[in-house]
Formats: structure tokens, C-alpha cells, sequence
């Protein structure tokens, strides 16, 4: 008997469940678990850059320009917001 591989994706049903659970990997993951979570290919096609580009954009150590970000975000149906930081 073959196991079937477990895909996030298939669960995530909402906008709402997609931005929590974007939101988690951006506060306990690493670049790759956020790139898995992005979905490259997607992104790839939702944002018009090539996957090469995204992937060195979002990579340990990259900065990425500004607009890059925008349109990533843009591609996941994100927005930055400024919440004041907890002590």
C-alpha cells in the first residue's frame, strides 16, 4: 500500500485559513518552509517573475527590492500593516 503525500494546500480552504497559516510559518519557519508554503509556481505566474528570480529575491541572505515584496504579497492576497510590537 502506497501513502499518499500530505499537501497543506488541500486544507486550506479560506482566505482566512491561508493568512493564518502564512502568518505561522512567517513567525516559526525559515525561508524554505515560507517558499514551500508560497508555492513557487504559482507565485511565478501570479507575479510575472520568473521562479529563478523569486527564488534567489527570497532566499537566506537575498535582499529583495521593495516592489518585489509588494508583489508577492500582491500574488498571496497579503498586505503589510504596522501593529506595535509586544514586550
Amino acid at each position: 500500500m502506497e501513502a499518499s503525500k500530505f499537501n497543506i494546500a488541500d486544507y486550506l480552504d479560506s482566505k482566512e485559513m491561508i493568512a493564518a497559516y502564512l502568518n505561522t510559518v512567517l513567525e516559526e519557519g525559515d525561508n524554505a518552509d515560507i517558499i514551500h508554503a508560497i508555492g513557487m509556481t504559482k507565485m511565478s505566474e501570479e507575479t510575472g517573475l520568473s521562479r529563478p528570480s523569486l527564488y534567489k529575491a527570497l532566499s537566506d541572505g537575498a535582499k529583495p527590492q521593495f516592489a518585489t515584496i509588494m508583489k508577492v504579497l500582491k500574488a498571496i492576497g497579503g498586505q503589510i500593516r504596522v501593529n506595535p510590537k509586544s514586550t
